[in-house]
């Protein structure tokens, strides 16, 4: 089966191609390749689910389509312009179409700060409305994000955990961007108000039209949002599917892997679990080859000499592993 990229065309709202963002370690030569060679695309209006382990390098992708890091190489297009070389006056305009949910609403809310001085701040760094108008603005997104207008004038610390990220949603929402990254938004919540989070996201795209790059490691989650997964193990993308496709069909033996970890809600039945072996190694020194070789029950002595391209299986699927073919 021949070897094929991601394809782009004018409906993308995000293309990101060949990302590669090492970082240098202090008082060594060595680097740590958090992210190292990724490639896909975001289509304007849906969800795309980036899931893997902690530490796969998900956030850090995020975070380098925002600009909040720096690339060390690679390509990344926002509505079919190259932004990687933009400038700082650029930038700032560009930040009105992209904006960023945190994963910790404790930490991402200045304790200083007031609600409404909070939700408002886009709209002071980009000179816009009057005192009156940003009032008026912060209190139609609390009011959408579910959370009473009069609480504008009170503190971050007056809030619980569900409050805040539905603060942190509405300070996202200020400036009416098309697209959000929300980096694990709901992985520091209680359960019963993670789905009152994901649903509020839901209806908030629905309403908005947003785009949504949504980082996890909560599979459950990202199935019921996501209308596109991507899996990413030791800074690459090992699969790329349609949701249903991905949860229903796992070709690459790492999703497998991580789908049989997902719990069913249901004591009489039970999941084949696959348990990996072998070591977790770092992405300071990752092996050679395919990166997942060294956990993998597949893998054979072809897989330490040759790095996997993602490959296309058909609808859109893409799979990086040699041996997709025999083991299906």
């Amino acid at each position: 089966m021949a070897i094929a990229k991601p394809k782009f065309g004018p409906v993308h709202l995000v293309e990101v191609k060949d990302l590669v963002k090492h970082f240098s370690i202090s008082g060594s030569d060595d680097v740590v390749r958090a992210v190292d060679g990724v490639s896909f695309s975001i289509k304007e209006g849906e969800t795309l689910g980036l899931v893997g382990e902690s530490g796969c390098g998900k956030s850090t992708v995020g975070r380098c389509v925002l600009r909040l890091h720096e690339a060390t190489s690679g390509e990344i297009f926002f509505e079919g312009s190259e932004i990687t070389h933009l400038g700082t006056r650029e930038m700032q305009h560009l930040r009105r179409e992209m904006q960023i949910i945190f994963q910790d609403p404790y930490a991402s809310l200045n304790p200083r700060h007031s609600i409404l001085s909070i939700v408002s701040e886009p709209l002071t760094i980009h000179g816009i409305g009057s005192r009156e108008e940003k009032k008026a603005r912060v209190a139609e997104l609390l009011t959408r994000v579910g959370l009473d207008p009069n609480y504008m004038h009170r503190y971050p610390h007056e809030f619980s955990g569900g409050q805040r990220q539905r603060i942190g949603i509405a300070r996202a929402l200020a400036l009416n961007p098309k697209l959000i990254v929300c980096d694990e938004p709901v992985s520091a919540l209680d359960v019963s108000v993670q789905a009152q989070v994901v649903n509020l996201l839901q209806d908030l795209q629905a309403e908005f039209g947003l785009t949504y790059l949504f980082i996890s490691h909560g599979l459950a989650v990202v199935e019921h949002i996501s209308n596109r997964v991507a899996v990413m193990y030791l800074g690459k993308i090992v699969e790329i599917a349609d949701s249903a496709a991905l949860y229903n069909d796992p070709l690459h033996p790492y999703t497998r892997a991580l789908l049989s970890a997902i719990p069913i809600p249901d004591p009489t039945r039970k999941r084949d679990r696959i348990v990996l072996k072998g070591d977790l190694l770092t992405p300071i020194d990752p092996p050679s080859g395919c990166r997942f070789r060294t956990r993998c029950p597949f893998a054979i002595e072809e897989c330490a000499h040759t790095d996997p391209e993602l490959r296309e299986f058909g609808d859109g699927r893409l799979a990086a592993c040699i041996r997709i073919e025999e083991i299906s």
